[in-house]
């Protein structure tokens, strides 16, 4: 929402990212917002296409069909898509936009495609955690991994700790429903994630 001035270049992008990428970086996330949202959206991506890392992307879903083939042709394989809840009137609630079926139509998009998708659901006590089942049993018969986000606080979001969700909590609805089904996952060195 910041003025175009007041945004970074195509070219501050590309210049700071390649002096990463020197210094060892192998990864890059395109974030922040929505990135798609930008109009040089896609010199962006084609300039860091050409640099040695992988490339993926956090997105809130509703502009990835119209990029389906960029991402594609620059190998952007990785997407991260923002979904709070498997409920229309929820999402609409949260996001304060009525765009429930284009994501999902676009989630499909991207598996058909051959994407590796990740869902990130911030959760929050009285308003979605009642959810968590729901989107573990949504992977179920998907290529989809799906990541419970810890609700952070920034400005408009009327953060509160008493919204917070736990760990000890989600593990013990899902150790509840699937008892023994439970696999704990290996995490890399410098995760801040549990697996």
């Amino acid at each position: 929402l910041l003025p175009s001035a007041k945004l970074m270049s195509v070219d501050e992008v590309y210049d700071i990212s390649k002096t990463f990428v020197d210094e060892g970086v192998d990864k890059i996330r395109l974030t922040g917002g929505e990135p798609l949202v930008r109009k040089d959206f896609e010199k962006i991506a084609r300039r860091l296409s050409t640099l040695p890392a992988e490339l993926a992307i956090s997105t809130n879903g509703i502009l990835v069909d119209k990029y389906i083939p960029l991402f594609k042709e620059i190998g952007l394989n990785k997407i991260n898509l923002s979904l709070d809840s498997l409920n229309a009137e929820k999402f609409k609630h949260i996001t304060r936009r009525d765009h429930f079926e284009k994501v999902m139509q676009n989630l499909q998009l991207l598996l058909d495609n051959g994407f590796e998708v990740k869902i990130n659901v911030v959760l929050m006590k009285d308003f979605n955690e009642d959810e968590v089942l729901d989107f573990i049993e949504f992977t179920r018969d998907k290529d989809i991994s799906v990541r419970f986000i810890e609700f952070m606080p920034f400005g408009g979001n009327n953060w509160k700790s008493d919204k917070l969700v736990s760990l000890a909590s989600i593990l013990e609805k899902a150790e509840t429903a699937f008892g023994q089904k439970l696999i704990r996952l290996s995490d890399d060195e410098h995760d801040t994630t549990k697996n």
